[in-house]
């Protein structure tokens, strides 16, 4: 009854306990396709700068599932002075059917891991499987789980080499890594990306990172800095040397690297994950391929759906009484 009703609250802690790895991936496995056959939508973007930070809100839903929500996100870099992290996420599920909030979720664990467990899609459908050698750029949060998940999916996978923007070691960052691949600094952004198989670019998007002509024949890059408005971390022309793909290209022509390609050809990633990947879509070994990673309302809510599933089963949570 709508004077009973009640809303769940997963916090900070209770959401990260509930993300298994695998579930997670199933769930933005999900997402893409729902988006690829048309049976999710993605409602307008919202993103925002501030004089703080940047303010953003992906919504969306599946009317089938009876699952509709939104995200409500952004980057407030000053948080760091309080030992606070700068990315701050809440997620919100609602009932299609009445418009009642039923779920309330902390989303930055979410949105560090839905995003990892995307790029992970990434290397699993366009990396070549013998991929051994691995570049990434940033340290923070995002570069930590994404290396983390290619480490999970790419068994051939045995050398790491990070990039920080002041060029120093990361101690912190190696040590996480250190039991599980050949983890070091490197040599320099455009030496790290030529010794690579892979590139993951994981940073503020202030600019290019790495030269074009670094990027060898039949690399592959996840490029997940660019989701907003003027971020860039990939060099002119290199886009139109690969086969390109984003979650979204409406999104990624707004927010993406491809806000500085518009002309580049380029297909959603869900179409490629429906078609069964590289060695199906006719993609040579001597291909560079580029996955454009702004993240979609639609990864974001699988996965919300799957916490709040979850919770229910476990007892996790806390109810609060939400009267309508």
């Amino acid at each position: 009854m709508p004077d009973k009703a009640q809303l769940l609250l997963l916090d900070r802690d209770q959401a990260a306990a509930l993300l298994q790895p695998e579930l997670v991936m199933a769930a933005v496995r999900e997402a893409f396709l729902l988006h690829a056959n048309g049976e999710g939508r993605i409602f307008p973007l919202v993103r925002e700068v501030l004089p703080a930070g940047v303010f953003g809100i992906k919504s969306g839903g599946v009317m089938q599932q009876e699952l509709l929500g939104m995200k409500a996100a952004g980057f407030w870099p000053g948080n760091r002075q309080h030992g606070a992290d700068g990315h701050q996420a809440t997620i919100m599920l609602f009932d299609p059917a009445s418009g009642r909030p039923q779920c309330l979720i902390d989303g930055n664990a979410v949105t560090t891991t839905r995003t990892a467990a995307a790029g992970a899609l990434g290397l699993l459908a366009l990396a070549r499987r013998d991929s051994a050698a691995l570049c990434v750029f940033g340290t923070g949060v995002q570069a930590a789980a994404h290396v983390d998940y290619a480490l999970r999916v790419l068994p051939a996978l045995r050398r790491v080499r990070y990039l920080t923007s002041d060029g120093r070691r990361d101690p912190q960052f190696e040590a996480r890594f250190a039991q599980r691949c050949d983890i070091a600094p490197g040599a320099s952004p455009d030496a790290a990306v030529a010794d690579s198989d892979i590139v993951i670019t994981a940073t503020p998007g202030r600019g290019p990172l790495f030269a074009a002509q670094a990027v060898r024949p039949g690399t592959h890059l996840n490029c997940v800095g660019s989701d907003t408005r003027g971020k860039r971390e990939l060099p002119e022309g290199l886009p139109a040397r690969a086969r390109v793909w984003a979650d979204d290209l409406t999104q990624a022509l707004t927010i993406g690297e491809l806000q500085w390609a518009p002309q580049t050809p380029a297909q959603e990633f869900g179409t490629l994950l429906a078609a069964g990947g590289r060695a199906r879509h006719g993609i040579a070994a001597d291909t560079i391929t580029l996955f454009d990673m702004t993240g979609i309302a639609l990864q974001d809510l699988s996965v919300a759906r799957m916490l709040q599933q979850r919770a229910l089963a476990t007892g996790t949570g806390t109810n609060v009484a939400w009267p309508w």
